[in-house]
């Protein structure tokens, strides 16, 4: 699939679209409490981004179940919210979530403590974010998308943990998964070059111990391979004329 660029209409589309999918990841973020289902949340953010006039964006994508992809503790991307899963104090909790407005995809994940956290847990959110504006900075119309991956990488490197080489960020847009690909380790200076209007998903995905995943037998559910603590931040990063805007950020 072609890199594309999006036109001045496309990008304000996205705003709106990143606005109300920021909106939805606060408040799920905001009900995630010890006692609450991951299937209530689901819920939730699927009623509030039709009510904000959006469409969930994972629902039904490759017969994805749901609106919201949640992870606990070790499961790293993609697991399916539950009636039977629930938030306990201490977990590392992750909501991933997706928004299309008038035929436009915006993409974004926040990972979050639910009640008082260990230390450990603590120190991977701050280095998900940490990573994720790093990589923000670094991209800028003009550089190669391989320096988003090496300022991501390095931060993740420095805090002694590991990068999950098989899961990367992406283009989106036009659908959910454009060209190009955006890894979180630095693979030489190849790749796309940035230019104004590319809009891209930068996540930083990474575990405590391992760069190794497994797929749990519901053929969606991604965890690491050693059961190490994994973490996830993610934002829709659009390229402008000097460096990048945050889409999907209130």
């Amino acid at each position: 699939m072609a890199i594309t660029i999006k036109t001045p209409e496309e990008i304000e589309i996205m705003r709106k679209a990143g606005k109300i999918l920021a909106t939805v990841l606060e408040e799920v973020c905001n009900k995630a409490k010890a006692g609450v289902s991951t299937k209530e949340l689901d819920i939730f953010a699927e009623e509030l981004i039709i009510k904000m006039g959006g469409k969930p964006a994972f629902k039904g994508f490759h017969n994805y179940p749901a609106t919201l992809c949640t992870a606990i503790d070790s499961v790293i991307v993609h697991g399916i919210p539950r009636n039977d899963e629930i938030l306990k104090e201490g977990d590392l909790f992750t909501a991933d979530c997706g928004v299309i407005l008038d035929g436009l995809y915006t993409d974004a994940a926040r990972t979050i403590g639910i009640g008082e956290i260990s230390p450990l847990k603590k120190r991977l959110i701050e280095t998900a974010k940490t990573a994720f504006y790093k990589g923000v900075d670094a991209a800028k119309p003009g550089k190669k998308v391989s320096e988003i991956s090496k300022a991501i990488e390095e931060t993740i490197n420095e805090a002694n943990f590991k990068v999950i080489y098989d899961l990367t960020g992406h283009g989106i847009g036009r659908s959910l998964h454009e060209d190009p690909i955006v890894l979180n380790y630095y693979d030489g200076e190849r790749g796309a070059q940035l230019k104004p209007g590319m809009t891209i998903a930068i996540e930083p995905i990474f575990a405590v111990s391992t760069h190794e995943l497994k797929t749990l037998s519901d053929g969606w559910t991604i965890v690491t391979d050693d059961d190490s603590l994994a973490v996830q931040y993610e934002n829709t990063v659009l390229i402008t004329q000097t460096g990048a805007e945050i889409l999907t950020e209130l």
